[in-house]
């Protein structure tokens, strides 16, 4: 008989009290479990525990839900109202078979009787949370793991952790549902069956797999078959001793790994905890519940976008909070410096050099590395743009981790591996901690090496407010589902490691990644401020103007949304903006006609950032304006042969997933812009309002939003057509382009160091070869006549006073 059965209800009863005082739960999910009320309910355990009995009792009390302590009597069968799944109990001198499960009474019943059903809750609770490591006191002292726990072990473990509960209920489970024509034991069996794999992919799903000792991790890889091919290879190329060589991978694989650990992750949680409650007023997430429904039998790649420093640690601590195991982080090697790469390194850090294409040695350890942390199931987080974003536009991936992790999975399955996901993160801050030092390099200054003095600098500034932080999750992205759309055959070539189609997918990969990315944007009041403001001339604006244009760009977002997962701010634009006045980012300059907000030189650098976090979910509503920007009247047919030359062009830029039709994409633009007052409709056409002045206003603003975009462009084709095909190179065109827009910007009164950033242009230059319009051939660029039809198309958008302000630019020797 076990402990908990001989325990009296004299003795029960206090213990349950005492639990309740001690333990404290600090993650419930769900917080409403959807039961069906008329039938009894019955609480599964993984194994016996009376601590997990007594704290079920206690939470069940507590919440309101059925009770889990005591008796329950369904028809003629009394069962306890939490049963544990049996766990055999091996003897080192017999063998024993697994119990059956505490099922087959209430299964003979049912099939006798169907209005005896039950209903059975899965629960899993973890007291503290620590990743399967077999090793050190702390595993055999403070948390859950994956070796189940003894009598001892499990009171220290609640006498250590009691403060650090997490409860997991799982999908109600209806009995008679689970019937079928075999025998109630078979039954019985696959009963307990589905329990287990739920069990299993939920500790999964927080604790992830067992972890290696990271001596043994690293051994391991030195002693690898690739790993010693390599060094094989190189000790007879250069005549070196393979012995030292041996010992460089092993060094090598020291400077890479991790060495997550228990103490260090429930260190950095509560320090998280703290820091984000002085440094933000809140951290916001949404869509968790996919990488929840996937993470129990999927590998997880997570792939934020790369804002802040603070990226490394916040997804990591919003995963722990919210149950979910913390990845191993690939960071740069700058990070591994004294005091700060150790506390990295025992969060789930590993650290890669920015460049190893020239070190085969190193490159072989490091794709092992990833390979077996891959291969083993391991969650893994890399920001797939390679740095942070200066500008504050979502940048090209680089194809360097993505093609090691196909390459990967591909080696993975031909053992039959398990399926991989990665998980789009947006991250969305009101205010960051790096945005002088963004400036300040942007204008020309050169980026500051990072060293443990300078984070006691930014230590200086945590009482200045920052305002929230949204944590969106896109759209997960199955690898095996886009290598079957991508490359239908791709697994008949499993035996090569690197298969010809792996150069068009691989780029392929990290278009869709950013567009997902990009489809699950925050708008908060700082960002929609910045929209609005750096769209007036001058950056300043009447406070009223300013706030139902803010109104104009949510209502637009709820009508017809720039991503399938775009949050929205909660709140009123007086709200929005009392909140962006307080951060600091505008002014307020008090009249007696009304308020003025402003932004000076300072805070338009700033807001230029924020602006580019969300510039996409703006761009065909964008576009479509700016081509009601000096013609009054356009019918469909005609705007969608003005703007379909730049269309791919742009989405390409501002990395967005464009509609399947430019001319059904319009004409539900163009009937969002009819319902928010901006355009009438008139005959077969649309034209600007005839009679609000407001509502042009408001449309022009729309339409300026698209401008630095179309201006750039109008540049490059401007200069590309000056000279006679053949006469550029891609390195020669954008140069030249970039100069003529840093001319046009000092012109125009502009501090935006964004607008003539080279990346544009040459990624400008990509999108031309990409839709047909140029080719290279002998490193210059050639094109024929329809891309000077093309252009004329373009042109046809600005206005006569701007396009003789970019002629003049883009000519200036005729002036």
């Amino acid at each position: 008989m076990s402990l908990a059965c001989m325990l009296s209800g004299a003795l029960r009863a206090p213990l349950e009290r005492l639990m309740a005082r001690w333990a404290r739960i600090r993650l419930l999910e769900p917080e409403v479990l959807p039961l069906e009320p008329t039938l009894p309910t019955l609480y599964v355990l993984p194994h016996p525990a009376l601590s997990d009995t007594l704290l079920l009792a206690s939470l069940t009390r507590n919440h309101g839900l059925p009770t889990a302590g005591g008796q329950r009597t369904i028809g003629a069968v009394t069962l306890p109202a939490t049963l544990p799944l049996p766990v055999s109990r091996s003897r080192p001198w017999r063998r024993t078979r697994r119990p059956e499960a505490p099922f087959l009474s209430l299964i003979e019943q049912c099939h006798q009787d169907p209005a005896h059903d039950v209903q059975l809750v899965p629960v899993s609770i973890f007291w503290g949370r620590a990743p399967g490591k077999r090793f050190g006191f702390w595993q055999l002292l403070a948390a859950d793991s994956w070796q189940l726990t003894g009598r001892v072990r499990r009171l220290l473990s609640v006498m250590v952790n009691g403060k650090d509960v997490e409860v997991h209920l799982g999908t109600p489970l209806r009995l008679s549902e689970l019937l079928d024509a075999q025998e109630a034991s078979l039954t019985n069996r696959k009963v307990a069956r589905l329990l287990r794999v739920h069990f299993r992919r939920l500790r999964t799903r927080v604790l992830g797999p067992d972890l290696s000792h990271r001596r043994t991790l690293i051994e391991g890889i030195a002693a690898s078959p690739e790993v010693h091919h390599v060094v094989r290879d190189i000790a007879t190329a250069e005549q070196r001793s393979a012995g030292r060589l041996e010992g460089r991978a092993r060094r090598y694989g020291h400077e890479i790994a991790s060495n997550m650990t228990y103490p260090v992750l429930r260190f950095l949680a509560g320090l998280l905890r703290r820091l984000w409650n002085r440094l933000y007023d809140g951290v916001t997430v949404h869509g968790l519940d996919q990488v929840k429904a996937v993470a129990g039998d999927h590998t997880l790649v997570y792939v934020p976008c790369h804002r802040s420093h603070i990226d490394y640690l916040l997804l990591s601590y919003v995963l722990y909070r919210d149950g979910l195991m913390p990845p191993h982080i690939a960071a740069g090697r700058n990070l591994d410096m004294p005091l700060i790469g150790p506390l990295l390194r025992r969060g789930g850090a590993f650290f890669i050099r920015r460049s190893f294409h020239d070190n085969r040695l190193y490159a072989t350890v490091f794709n092992e590395y990833l390979h077996r942390l891959i291969a083993r199931g391991h969650p893994l987080e890399y920001f797939i743009e390679g740095g942070r974003s200066r500008s504050g536009r979502m940048l090209p991936a680089r194809p360097g981790m993505l093609s090691m992790t196909l390459r990967s999975y591909l080696r993975g399955a031909r053992g039959g591996g398990q399926p991989l996901v990665f998980v789009p993160v947006y991250i969305g801050y009101e205010r960051i901690l790096e945005s002088g030092s963004y400036q300040r390099e942007l204008h020309g200054g050169g980026k500051r090496k990072e060293s443990p003095w300078g984070l006691l600098r930014v230590l200086g500034r945590l009482r200045q407010p920052f305002g929230q932080v949204t944590v969106n999750i896109g759209e997960p992205l199955s690898l095996p589902a886009f290598l079957d759309a991508e490359v239908p055959g791709w697994r008949r070539r499993l035996d090569d490691p690197r298969p010809p189609w792996l150069a068009c997918a691989v780029p392929r990969l990290g278009e869709t990644l950013a567009q997902r990315i990009n489809a699950a944007a925050a708008l908060n009041p700082v960002n929609l401020v910045a929209l609005v403001l750096l769209a007036t001339p001058h950056h300043a604006i009447e406070a009223s103007l300013l706030k139902r244009q803010l109104a104009l760009l949510v209502a637009l977002q709820q009508r017809l949304p720039g991503g399938h997962h775009v949050s929205l701010p909660e709140g009123t634009p007086d709200a929005w903006l009392e909140r962006v006045i307080a951060l600091g980012m505008v002014g307020r300059r008090p009249h007696p006609l009304g308020d003025i907000i402003v932004a000076d030189g300072r805070q338009s650098g700033l807001l230029g950032w924020y602006r580019n976090n969300v510039l996409h979910l703006f761009a065909l509503a964008g576009l479509t304006a700016f081509a009601f920007h000096h013609q009054t009247y356009h019918d469909l047919d005609g705007l969608e042969t003005l703007l379909a030359p730049g269309w791919p062009i742009l989405t390409r830029e501002l990395m967005i997933s464009p509609p399947a039709s430019l001319r059904e994409g319009l004409a539900t633009m163009l009937n969002a812009l009819v319902e928010t007052a901006l355009l009438e409709p008139d005959g077969e056409g649309w034209r600007r309002p005839r009679e609000s002045l407001e509502a042009g206003e408001q449309l022009r603003m729309l339409g300026r939003l698209m401008q630095p975009s179309l201006e750039r462009g109008y540049l490059l084709l401007s200069v590309l057509l000056s000279e006679p095909a053949g006469y550029f190179t891609a390195d020669e065109l954008t140069a030249r382009s970039r100069e003529l827009a840093e001319r046009l910007a000092l012109l125009s009164g502009l501090d935006a160091p964004a607008f003539f950033d080279s990346r544009l242009f040459f990624g400008l230059v990509e999108s031309l070869a990409a839709q047909g319009w140029v080719r290279t051939d002998h490193g210059r660029l050639v094109f024929d006549d329809c891309l000077r039809e093309a252009a004329q198309r373009i042109r046809a958008l600005f206005d006569p006073a701007l396009h003789h302000r970019l002629q003049r630019v883009s000519r200036p020797e005729e002036g």
